[in-house]
């Protein structure tokens, strides 16, 4: 397996993967109230979404990617 194809490979796994959840979630905790050694804080859910015009390039550079490194051995 060339260096391409390797790489090709995984662009295209990130490519499913990006289209399956359509973005990376995290969670942020945040301090709410800080009164002496009293502290409440609240966790919150953030997203970056991600395009799926980006999906479906990473996806297709991916493979085509795959197809030159076969075509080259």
């Amino acid at each position: 397996m060339t260096a391409i194809m390797l790489t090709g490979f995984i662009v295209s796994v990130f490519g499913i993967v990006a289209l399956i959840y359509k973005g990376i979630t995290y969670i942020s905790r945040e301090q709410i109230i800080g009164i002496g050694t009293f502290e409440a804080s609240a966790d919150t859910r953030k997203s970056i979404p991600l395009s799926p015009i980006v999906d479906e390039l990473s996806l297709d550079g991916g493979i085509v990617m795959v197809i030159i490194g076969r075509k080259k051995s």
